[in-house]
């Protein structure tokens, strides 16, 4: 089935049809281009998502307060919900599997400078635990702690996007910067894997913080993970359970109607997941569909061809016939010549696919869309699929030739 000379048929037949045989190679190629583009693309939404996620820990849980819509117990709606710290507390009393817990007051743009430089930056007050609420990492020093807080220390950790535009490469560590008139001592540096818009931001004790701008015993929010659980059902019930029993203290002491959904707002960063999960779940499906439809019109144009191949071959099938060729080495010959021109068309067409993502992947760096590419295992399942697509588009023209009667072939003009 493969000897030379099967193979010198071959490119005899494909030198005599070279613009056919090129069209056809041509929607073949593009057939598997697109469908390695597209798996590309959702790997790279895929890596978007995960990198979003990546911003804050994956099983935060954070509390706001909203504004009413539903008039409760004499009270009219419109009414702007504000924490305080007893909220906090109040939030976690009972509550014994919290595993990291903040509060959190922010002044979302104020004026920071040292000696000449300055630029305007989120300040957030929060306590120790916060760091971990937003996966953010200690390159320099250390983080706000607890003495910190006691002891409303006017220290700061700055993220290394401050660090760069206020000291550029001079260290940070003990210099004091100036906010809102008083001088705070770097203690910190931190990197986020957010990148510079989470690393604009800078963070001093809470405790601190509520004093510094007047905000008495006022928060802005409240943030708390749980331990986590291997199982996601399990997590997520158990995520459910806590939220709805912080709901109904906080809704109960803030005079909420419990029907009031807008009060207070709950942000469950578990059921985000599993929802953007099954968002890309189904998106990679509706991407190999798309793509195997568009694989699918190449290879039955391959067979479309194969067919006219078969048909212009007639009385040369008739003659192989007469001369005791067997059915199968009919066979063998159309199947060789379809298998090849569709595996040869689709490999360059992966290729330069593969080649594309390879080269402009991780130039992309946009919110949702992060380093599209195709791993190895997903190209080689396409390069078999093209194997097997190439083998049944040549089998049907194939076995119509293995059929054909010597003497029917030789009256064929």
């Amino acid at each position: 089935m493969f000897s030379l000379e099967r193979w010198q048929e071959i490119f005899e037949t494909i030198s005599k049809n070279k613009l056919r045989t090129f069209l056809t190679g041509v929607s073949v190629a593009s057939g598997i281009f697109i469908l390695i583009i597209l798996l590309g693309v959702s790997e790279g939404m895929q890596n978007g998502i995960e990198k979003q996620f990546q911003n804050d820990a994956s099983n935060i849980i954070n509390i706001y307060p909203g504004t009413t819509t539903l008039e409760y117990k004499g009270l009219n709606p419109g009414r702007r919900i504000q924490f305080t710290n007893e909220d906090y507390e109040l939030a976690l009393s009972g509550k014994e599997k919290v595993e990291y817990k903040s509060a959190d007051y922010q002044i979302w743009s104020r004026l920071i400078s040292y000696k000449k430089e300055f630029g305007s930056y989120r300040i957030q007050g929060v306590m120790p635990d916060f760091q971990y609420l937003e996966n953010a990492s200690i390159i320099e020093g250390r983080y706000i702690n607890e003495t910190d807080l006691n002891q409303l220390e006017k220290h700061i950790v700055i993220g290394n996007r401050v660090k760069k535009d206020l000291f550029k490469d001079e260290s940070s560590l003990g210099k004091y910067v100036s906010l809102g008139g008083l001088n705070f001592k770097v203690v910190g540096v931190y990197t986020d894997p957010g990148g510079d818009r989470e690393e604009a931001r800078v963070y001093i004790p809470i405790t601190t913080a509520q004093v510094v701008f007047g905000a008495g015993n006022n928060i802005r929010s409240m943030g708390f993970t749980l331990p986590k659980i291997d199982n996601y059902d399990e997590a997520l019930a158990e995520s459910n359970q806590f939220t709805a029993e912080i709901e109904r203290q906080l809704k109960a002491k803030l005079l909420v109607n419990p029907l009031d959904t807008s009060g207070i707002y709950i942000s469950n960063n578990i059921e985000n997941t599993k929802e953007i999960y099954l968002l890309i779940s189904s998106m990679k499906l509706f991407f190999w569909f798309v793509g195997i439809a568009t694989l699918l019109a190449g290879i039955i144009g391959v067979s479309n061809i194969m067919l006219i191949i078969v048909k212009e071959r007639t009385k040369e099938i008739g003659i192989r016939k007469a001369l005791g060729a067997k059915p199968m080495s009919i066979v063998g010959m159309v199947l060789h010549e379809s298998i090849f021109v569709t595996a040869f068309s689709g490999i360059m067409g992966l290729i330069f696919a593969l080649g594309l993502l390879e080269f402009f992947g991780p130039m992309i760096e946009l919110d949702f869309l992060v380093n599209p590419s195709v791993n190895f295992n997903i190209a080689l399942s396409t390069v078999i699929i093209l194997i097997v697509a190439g083998a049944i588009a040549g089998f049907f023209p194939a076995w119509r030739g293995a059929k054909i009667k010597p003497i029917d072939a030789l009256r064929d003009e």
